[in-house]
Formats: structure tokens, sequence, C-alpha cells
């Protein structure tokens, strides 16, 4: 049988690839040190600008515009701050201490997701069957920290032997003093 020969690309290895890589080389450079003198230009230009709106007396009015956009921008702070303090005033120890107090022989926490500004919280677990999937359910109906408690969902992991059951809840999170 034949040796096949594929070369898709033959190699040329010359004088003048290497030349027309120098020169682009050498182009790319002279492009690159226009474009930093054109830079400097511009500030040089823009600066020289600002000092005469300065003088003219129109620079003082686009200061006022900062001054708005700054102050919008100093209350997009403050309503962050705010939401960040109405989270730490929840009380976290109290909805872990429930959790860890409910009776969990047959139930696994995998995920717990606290949203305190709306107020709810979302669980997500896995139970050894939907008997005991529905008991916890109903436990954290009972409590006294959580209340409209909803399946979201689930699914029977039909690949383990056990077939246990993933489950997703939802529940309003009621607190004395920290409501949404």
């Amino acid at each position: 049988m034949r040796c096949l020969d594929l070369e898709f690309q033959p190699r040329r290895s010359g004088v003048l690839g290497w030349a027309v890589l120098a020169i682009g080389c050498a182009l790319l450079v002279a492009v690159l040190a226009a474009l930093y003198l054109l830079q400097g230009e511009q500030v040089e230009r823009e600066a020289s600008l600002h000092r005469l709106e300065q003088q003219l007396g129109r620079r003082p009015a686009s200061n006022v515009a900062r001054n708005s956009a700054a102050s919008r921008e100093q209350a997009e702070h403050l309503a962050q701050m705010r939401h960040v303090s109405q989270q730490l005033q929840r009380p976290w120890e109290q909805l872990f201490a429930m959790l860890e107090a409910l009776p969990q022989e047959d139930v696994a926490l995998l995920t717990l997701t606290p949203d305190a500004r709306k107020g709810q919280v979302r669980i997500a677990a896995e139970a050894r069957s939907l008997e005991a999937m529905l008991r916890f359910h109903q436990r954290l109906e009972s409590s006294g920290e959580l209340r409209d408690v909803s399946l979201l969902n689930h699914e029977i992991v039909a690949k383990q032997p056990e077939h246990p059951v993933q489950f997703n809840l939802s529940a309003t999170w009621e607190t004395g003093h920290a409501r949404p």
C-alpha cells in the first residue's frame, strides 16, 4: 500500500516570509506610537478646554450636575446600606436553632437560602421517603417562625437503591420585630 502524504499547508521558509513579518511588526509599533502621541495631545487639549471653561465661568454649571449625580450615587449607597442593615437585624440564630431542633432522622438539609428583604426562606433537602418529606413539611408549618410553607418541587432519585426524595420548600419567615 502506498504511503499517504497529507500536507495541507506546504512549508515555506524564506526571506520573504520573515521580511513580511518584520514589516508588519514595524507597522504595529508605528501605529501604537502614533496612538500614544494622539492620546497625550487629547489629554492636553481637554485640560486646556477645562481651564478656558473655568475662566469663562461655564465650568461651575457642570460641577452642579456632578454634585447631583454624586447625591444620586450617595442615595443609592444609602439604600444598599439600609438593605444590609435590615438583613443584619433579622434573628438568624433563632431561624437556625429552630431548624436544628426539628427531628431530622429521615431528612437532611442541603441548602438554606434566606431572603431577609422579602421575609422568605427557601430550603432544599433530601428525605428517605415521601412520608418523611411530608412529616418535615408539617413540622415546618407548625413551627412559630415559618408560615405559608409550600412545596416547590420534589424528585424521587431512582438511581440510588434507597430511592430518596429531593425537594425544595419555600416559607415566609416571620419574626416579631423585623418584618419586611
